[in-house]
């Protein structure tokens, strides 16, 4: 199977042929060929990118009687060359359920009541003017999305940041990519990779740490096994605390005790060292080390204790120099390394062997697994590190690459800075030079941003649970499923707090709505995405949304004028999204954070940034590709102003998880994603063949442990934690494949919800759950 074809891939893992779609019965146009224009000849075509993960996959959509009737992958993309996953191919269906939201709906003694548009922005304008004038700006909170638009997320920055004066907003991307965001900040002082995806077709060894990438970046993987099929020297190495599909196509598998994969990085950095297998004379020419506060009773988990309650633990940044470095290592043998991780010696060896070899180009990849970690942050540093120390960076087929869950995680979250700490173009709100920057393009007086952080995700969710947050508005995202340990959020509405959700679908965030509003979704009004490789892709509108449904940006804008902040949108009502977005590529400008024209965007596949003259950026940092970079050769770190121009290498110790199995409950439980499915599956779910596919969410058991149990496939079984239970059926030796003393269970589905059992924990810096390892008892139920 690892020499298959990238359709052969696709067509294996998704069991459909390539296809256009039509958005009810979608086996209907099986037989239409993705690239025969003339078999569409009544359709109306155009661009846009698929409205699902970060890949950023490019599309065609055909429309027909203001219907959006096919899709097709778009040849011309960059990104996928045609070719769409399984849930691409079926994007149309995802718009037509039956049951979208058409109206605003406000509950009235327990019923939900439809309402005038006009009405809904008056209540939202005199709730939140309430809020603000009985708490200040931290009583007022708005959760965005990573699902967001460049134009949704840039109006919620400046209306709470702006004009709220709180900082107060943040988004769902807290929950998957956070990490990543902090790993490159902390390293480089600017976020998001340096490498593209042409890594994956010049790459000659593949790492993919904790990422199912067959399943969750299916497009992507495609790619490199394309690659490993052109050149059959390429080696893919899947590490990970399960079997799944990307392990069927590895060369090398590598299995690790879950929450110890710092100990196995530190073991490879070590290796590398005593083998001699630093790039010394970069290493000396482009880096320094740093260290931070190591002492786990200092740093906690964010969930236990006055932790439990509010998580504020910053790291201090601490010089160190490449003796600390060599001494701090020296502990990390391969022997106590093993020990801990349980990967054999000579596996550990193996990896540092595969990372050291300077003559062969390196890739590391990954996604949640690494992200959604109680020390997430400090695992982005050390695959990072392993990378600088081998000079593997910034160079065709030699980067660190985190992958990106959302369409617009990057472009929308990370480049915006709908963060509860950041401006834009990676600016932050306690920087006096970036609120003075912010107020002079935005024509606010002096003073006017608060300079105090506001409540990232987990804490913003436990204060609108306290009442310290008495106004909050959720858009595009779907809170009631995805936070962590769910029991401590549940809530009836009409308890004196006051949410709004604006969503396309109902779902169980919409259940406990004080005010619902109903959202365009995807080309049924127009938008920009930007992607996991930098690219910044814009679209059109294209079809009518149904109903009286309106974008997110029209509805955060409507209800900032109602309050009297109208100063901040001055464009024409029907003609605003373009002047918006050149407003907000004015912070890009000039620092190696360019965005493209929106002209350029609206007749390209995207750019990817920093583009300076119109010629986009493949390899940031590097020098003949990145037109910040002024030397013949090498690379430029030149984001990283506070560490001379020069990456951050840095100590980061093992720290055990937050918890772990014992007598009680002895097995790790892990949740994560399907093939099949995207995230809550509420658009997915309603699509008809995806939903068949996967009808409903189950329990990965090992076959020694369901053999020792009595359990089969089909079985319901009872999984208890700390925090609650949950009921569904076993899954033995399906797709994916736990170890004993492990089980994974999705989360797409909001009828068995997973995280009543998952654990609060959070990373010490970036506070991004653990969604990956909670301890569980497994029954007959």
């Amino acid at each position: 199977m690892t020499h298959c074809d990238r359709r052969g891939f696709l067509g294996a893992l998704s069991g459909i042929g390539v296809a256009a779609f039509g958005p009810r019965d979608c086996a209907a146009a099986r037989d239409l060929p993705i690239q025969d224009p003339q078999g569409h000849a009544d359709l109306k075509w155009d661009k846009a990118p698929c409205r699902y993960c970060g890949t950023g996959c490019g599309v065609e959509v055909g429309v027909k009687d203001g219907k959006v009737m096919a899709v097709r992958g778009d040849a011309a993309s960059p990104v996928n060359q045609g070719l769409l996953c399984v849930k691409g191919y079926h994007l149309p269906a995802m718009l037509y359920g039956k049951d979208r939201l058409q109206y605003p709906m406000l509950r009235k003694d327990g019923k939900l009541e439809r309402i005038s548009w006009e009405q809904a922005i008056a209540t939202i304008a005199e709730r939140f003017g309430q809020a603000l004038a009985d708490k200040g700006p931290d009583g007022v909170a708005v959760y965005g999305s990573g699902q967001w638009t460049v134009f949704d997320g840039y109006a919620a920055l400046k209306w709470v940041k702006g004009g709220m004066k709180s900082n107060n907003l943040d988004p769902n991307a807290r929950l998957c990519m956070a990490s990543a965001v902090m790993g490159f900040m902390t390293q480089f002082q600017s976020d998001e990779p340096m490498g593209c995806y042409e890594d994956l077709d010049v790459g000659q060894d593949f790492f993919l740490w904790g990422n199912n990438m067959a399943e969750m970046h299916p497009v992507l993987f495609s790619r490199m096994l394309e690659n490993k099929r052109r050149n059959p020297g390429v080696r893919i190495v899947d590490i990970a605390t399960r079997r799944t599909p990307t392990s069927d196509y590895a060369d090398l598998y590598v299995e690790f005790e879950p929450g110890s994969d710092l100990a196995l990085a530190n073991g490879i950095l070590h290796l590398l060292v005593a083998k001699g297998k630093v790039a010394e004379s970069f290493v000396t020419e482009n880096c320094v080390f740093k260290r931070g506060i190591e002492d786990l009773d200092k740093i906690g988990y964010g969930c236990f204790g006055e932790q439990a309650e509010k998580y504020t633990f910053a790291d201090e940044t601490k010089d160190a120099t490449r003796e600390d470095f060599v001494k701090f290592l020296a502990d990390y043998t391969p022997e106590k390394v093993a020990a801990i991780t349980g990967v054999p010696v000579q596996q550990i060896q193996a990896l540092a062997d595969m990372y050291g070899d300077a003559e062969r180009r390196a890739v590391s990849m990954w996604c949640m697994g690494v992200n959604q970690h109680t020390r997430g942050t400090w695992m982005n540093n050390l695959i990072t590190d392993i990378h600088l120390l081998t000079g593997k960076i910034s160079r065709p087929g030699n980067n660190p690459f985190s992958l990106t869950g959302q369409p617009s995680a990057c472009g929308t979250v990370r480049e915006v800075g709908t963060l509860a700490n950041r401006l834009p173009a990676d600016m932050v709100v306690n920087n006096p030079e970036h609120r003075a920057k912010a107020e002079k393009l935005w024509g606010l007086q002096e003073g006017t941003i608060n300079p105090k952080p506001g409540h990232h995700a987990v804490d913003m969710f436990r204060a609108f649970q306290r009442g310290d947050v008495v106004a909050m508005w959720i858009q595009t995202t779907n809170p009631w499923v995805t936070m962590p340990n769910l029991h401590r959020f549940d809530r009836k509405p009409g308890d004196g707090r006051f949410l709004v959700v604006s969503d396309i679908y109902p779902t169980p965030t919409t259940d406990v709505a004080d005010l619902i509003l109903p959202s365009a979704a995807w080309v049924e009004r127009e938008g920009v995405f930007g992607n996991t490789e930098r690219r910044t892709q814009q679209w059109n509108k294209m079809v009518e949304p149904p109903g009286e449904a309106r974008e997110d940006a029209w509805q955060i804008v409507q209800v900032a004028k109602r309050m009297g902040m109208g100063n901040l949108f001055p464009w024409p009502e029907g003609d605003w999204h373009e002047p918006m977005f050149e407003e907000y590529r004015k912070f890009t400008l000039g620092i190696g954070k360019d965005l493209a024209s929106y002209a350029e965007l609206k007749s390209t596949r995207g750019m990817l940034w920093p583009v300076v003259d119109g010629k986009e950026t493949r390899y940031r940092y590097a020098a003949g590709f990145d037109p910040y970079v002024k030397k013949a050769a090498g690379v430029h770190f030149y984001k990283a102003k506070g560490y001379g121009e020069k990456a951050a290498i840095w100590l980061r110790p093992y720290h055990p998880p937050a918890e772990v199995p014992d007598a009680q409950y002895p097995f790790w439980l892990c949740t994560g994603r399907v093939l099949e499915h995207w995230h809550t599956g509420s658009m997915t779910r309603r699509v008809k063949q995806l939903h068949q596919a996967a009808p409903r969410a189950y329990v990965e058991i090992n076959r020694a442990d369901a053999t020792r149990l009595g359990i089969k496939t089909g079985d319901k079984v009872r999984l208890v934690s700390r925090r609650g239970k949950l009921e569904l059926p076993a899954m033995v030796d399906g797709r994916g494949k736990p170890p004993a003393g492990s089980v994974f269970v999705p989360f797409f589905d909001e009828g068995l919800l997973v995280n009543r059992l998952t654990l609060d924990a959070m990373d010490n810096i970036s506070k991004e759950p653990d969604y990956k390892k909670c301890a569980v008892a497994v029954e007959r139920a």
